[in-house]
């Protein structure tokens, strides 16, 4: 494995949203905040080093949420790294944050123009380079919070939009309001239930961003064939999980996320993996079988 003067996200391979290009292997900002995902982080100096280390290792892709605190992580981004020379920050809102663990959707339109502007604020930007709908409220008219969202790319508060744990039928719906760039659903080694809108993301070039992608379920126990191949590639169970993921599918975006310095390395790491196929569908069977 590369040592720390030499890891890249750049190994990861590069996604165009828009006019911008990152690398493929970004990071998700949810576990800079405390316990929950609720107030500051315990150890905010090693929180702030851990965003200020993603530029030095080439991840220009960074990912958060309003709610993601709520409001911490946006504020961390914005002191650590502030002004994103480079970087493409994108966030969400449509989660209101009532305690630790506690998300209720709210996807009022007032609420959604109103928390994005927000955003704006925190990250001390005129415009996020990607928002997106952090989920779908069955409270409110689905098209009324398309509607929303494009409000806010006509406005240009945002340049590109994307949704989140979201069906096939959701896209083409929101699709026929305002370009999708961007669907960010969970999906992991052994968690696929997902594969039919990474397809779809896939055929039509739309960003995917696996949310949770470093879970392996039972085949992280020792003796499997995800523990053999780490040992085969001198990496961690978790490495070989995440360069899986990266090679599923040349539209995916992982976003491992951590409040470390030492375990973003690790993850970082992981774009310098290149399993071969054989490899790759011996996992994907394994993954299919397990069942976890």
């Amino acid at each position: 494995m590369p040592d720390g003067s030499t890891i890249s996200a750049a190994a990861s391979g590069q996604f165009s949203i828009g006019n911008i290009t990152i690398n493929r292997l970004g990071f998700g900002a949810m576990r800079v905040t405390g316990p929950g995902i609720w107030g500051p982080p315990a150890n905010k100096a090693e929180a702030l080093a851990t965003l200020r280390r993603l530029p030095e290792i080439a991840v220009n892709f960074i990912d958060t949420a309003d709610s993601y605190g709520p409001d911490v992580s946006e504020e961390l981004i914005s002191e650590a790294l502030h002004p994103y020379k480079g970087l493409l920050i994108a966030t969400k809102a449509g989660l209101i944050r009532e305690g630790p663990d506690i998300w209720t959707p709210n996807g009022r339109p007032d609420y959604l123009l109103e928390r994005a502007k927000g955003s704006l604020k925190k990250l001390r930007i005129d415009r996020i380079d990607l928002w997106q709908l952090h989920r779908i409220d069955t409270k409110v008219p689905r098209d009324e919070q398309f509607d929303a969202v494009k409000t806010l790319l006509d406005q240009g508060l945002i340049a590109h939009a994307g949704l989140s744990e979201v069906s096939v039928e959701d896209i083409k719906a929101a699709r026929k309001v305002f370009p999708v760039a961007t669907v960010q659903n969970r999906y992991n080694l052994v968690d696929r239930g997902s594969e039919d809108v990474l397809d779809y993301c896939e055929r039509e070039g739309i960003g995917f961003i696996p949310w949770y992608p470093l879970a392996a379920g039972a085949l992280a126990r020792p003796g499997s064939i995800l523990d053999r191949l780490a040992k085969k590639y001198e990496a961690t169970p978790s490495q070989i999980a995440l360069a899986w993921v990266l090679k599923r599918s040349p539209v995916m975006l992982p976003i491992p996320g951590t409040s470390k310095v030492k375990h973003l390395e690790e993850n970082v790491a992981a774009a310098s993996i290149a399993l071969d196929d054989e490899d790759f569908a011996a996992l994907d069977t394994a993954a299919r079988q397990s069942g976890s």
